[in-house]
C-alpha cells in the first residue's frame, strides 16, 4: 500500500502518453477540408498543437518541475479529443437521425 501513489503516477504517465499518440494519430489521418469545414483550426495547427503535446508528454514527467508542461501537454490533446473530434466526425458522417 506505500507504493500505491507511484503506481498511481505511473498509470497517469502512460494513459496520457496513450492519449496523446491518440490524438495525434487521429488528427493525422483526418482530412484537412473536415477541420475547417468543422470551423475550427486547419489540419497543420491542430498536428502542430497534438504534436507539441504529444512531444511534452514525451519529454517532461509527473515528478519535479516538468510537471506543469506534462499538464499543459495532457491539455492540448484532450482539448482535441473532446472538442475536435467529435466536430470532425460528425462532419464526416453527417448528421445523425
Amino acid at each position: 500500500m506505500s507504493y500505491l501513489d507511484i503506481w498511481v503516477m505511473f498509470l497517469a504517465y502512460y494513459a496520457g502518453l496513450i492519449t496523446g499518440v491518440f490524438a495525434f494519430a487521429h488528427a493525422l489521418s483526418q482530412r484537412a477540408d473536415a477541420f475547417t469545414a468543422a470551423e475550427r483550426l486547419t489540419k497543420p495547427a491542430w498536428l502542430g498543437i497534438t504534436g507539441g503535446g504529444l512531444f511534452a508528454l514525451l519529454l517532461f514527467s509527473l515528478a519535479g518541475p516538468g510537471l506543469m508542461f506534462w499538464l499543459a501537454g495532457l491539455v492540448a490533446v484532450i482539448v482535441y479529443i473532446v472538442d475536435v473530434r467529435p466536430r470532425l466526425i460528425e462532419v464526416q458522417r453527417g448528421p445523425r437521425w
